[in-house]
């Protein structure tokens, strides 16, 4: 994902945006496209390890917070980069960090937030399930398949134009991932004091 600002934001880079965060408490609002979604928790790992106070302004999907941050009623938004890498590539709004742990290869020029706040990652993923009880070898089969399609030169090459990263996985591998994801998230969502609708 992607930390959006308008170019007409004073701060350029992301420790000038913290900077500003921190002397301006409670003023500065992050959108994201919904409550409980990778961006809006993104943000309150920021908030937890930065030490700022952002307010979450969540809306109801990306377009009406693509609107708003381009007519700067909002301070700023996180995003996947595929949603936001036009408006980048255009000028019209400014990266200036991307959430996961290294630099993405689709923007290399944007730092890391890890850069700035060592330890942080923040990444939106999709994975395949099954129901509990699918027989063993129907998951093996299915994981194969999956694992072979991310392993085409096309698909792979599509969704790194697109700032995704393909992560094939074992079922083993996959069940740790969203155990370890699940933990994490947890204490971040105990930390901003949301609670189940």
């Amino acid at each position: 994902m992607v930390f959006l600002v308008n170019p007409s934001f004073p701060a350029k880079t992301f420790p000038e945006f913290l900077a500003y965060a921190k002397a301006n408490p409670g003023k500065v609002n992050l959108a994201s496209p919904g409550i409980g979604t990778p961006m809006q928790v993104a943000g309150e790992l920021i908030n937890l390890m930065a030490g700022v106070k952002m307010v979450g302004v969540p809306y109801r999907g990306p377009a009406p917070a693509f609107t708003d941050l381009l007519a700067g009623r909002i301070t700023a938004f996180i995003i996947t980069i595929s949603a936001a890498i036009g408006f980048v590539r255009t000028g019209k709004l400014r990266a200036l960090a991307v959430t996961g742990a290294k630099r993405s290869p689709v923007l290399p020029d944007v730092p890391a937030i890890a850069e700035f706040l060592p330890g942080f990652a923040a990444t939106a993923w999709d994975g395949t399930c099954a129901p509990k009880g699918t027989p063993p070898e129907v998951i093996a089969k299915l994981n194969a398949a999956i694992n072979a399609g991310l392993a085409d030169p096309q698909l792979k090459a599509k969704l790194k134009d697109l700032g995704g990263e393909p992560m094939a996985m074992t079922p083993a591998e996959f069940g740790k991932f969203i155990a370890g994801e699940t933990a994490k998230w947890a204490k971040v969502v105990k930390f901003s004091g949301a609670k189940p609708n």
